[in-house]
């Protein structure tokens, strides 16, 4: 059976500081789906999930993007949010003075759905740290203050658990990630996808966090354009023969 479409990116492009980045980037993800974003360090992939949340420091210069059926090309970066948008970052953001269960108690302020009463919500986080075997006190710690990558990876995944999107857009959730952070993402990952029909469009330039995972769909990025599509065999075949085998293919396209 065919899933609908959930996110459909068509003829995207994008500049920073009139310097193009993306270059007419097609992208289509399912309902329900596991789909990877590869390519070499540069390619653009980080841009992309940024443009996809609405980063104000890419200008889109074509194109559209369209979530659940709703054209968001335009939309700021909360009402992506709201909409079901969740993007983890490369390096998640330190705020001295703003104890975690605070930040994480103001990102489901106004959504449907999800109101809660303080002890509901105490309740709560501390089910999904339980769940990804990490401290609870983390929850009282300022936001990133001396947290090891790994442990903000974590927090991202609690997150993750907490707001249930409709698509997670994970950039390079795996980079720097010891074997013991790397299981509990993996366990956040399985989790989502288990409790929440969640869909992942997973962007990373190596292959070491999807074997833990069933991908649908591999999409391959060189400079700035989409070069390549295909099944998860698409990983092995990159494992073998790196992303110079696509470079002919970028320069055909330019």
């Amino acid at each position: 059976m065919t899933r609908e479409s959930l996110l459909s990116i068509r003829g995207l492009s994008a500049a920073v500081e009139d310097k193009p980045i993306l270059r007419e980037v097609d992208l289509e993800v399912a309902q329900g789906e596991v789909h990877v974003l590869m390519g070499p360090n540069g390619a653009g992939k980080t841009t992309l999930g940024h443009i996809a949340m609405g980063d104000p420091a890419y200008e889109v210069t074509g194109g559209s993007i369209v979530f659940d059926g709703q054209d968001i090309t335009e939309l700021p970066t909360d009402k992506r949010s709201h909409a079901g948008l969740f993007l983890s970052f490369q390096a998640p953001v330190e705020i001295p003075g703003v104890p975690l269960s605070s930040f994480l108690r103001a990102t489901i302020e106004g959504r449907p759905g999800m109101e809660m009463k303080n002890k509901e919500f105490r309740r709560r986080i501390r089910q999904l740290a339980d769940e990804l075997s990490m401290d609870p006190s983390y929850l009282d710690r300022e936001l990133g203050v001396g947290f090891s990558g790994g442990e903000k990876k974590k927090v991202e995944m609690l997150q993750l658990l907490l707001l249930q999107p409709k698509l997670a857009i994970l950039d390079e959730t795996d980079s720097g990630l010891d074997v013991d952070a790397l299981s509990v993402v993996s366990k956040g990952m399985e989790s989502y996808r288990r409790n929440c029909d969640g869909t992942l469009l997973i962007i990373t330039h190596n292959t070491r966090i999807l074997e833990h995972l069933d991908v649908d769909r591999v999409h391959v990025m060189v400079r700035g354009k989409v070069v390549a599509e295909g099944d998860s065999s698409l990983i092995d075949d990159i494992d073998r023969n790196g992303f110079e085998q696509f470079g002919h293919i970028a320069e055909e396209a330019e």
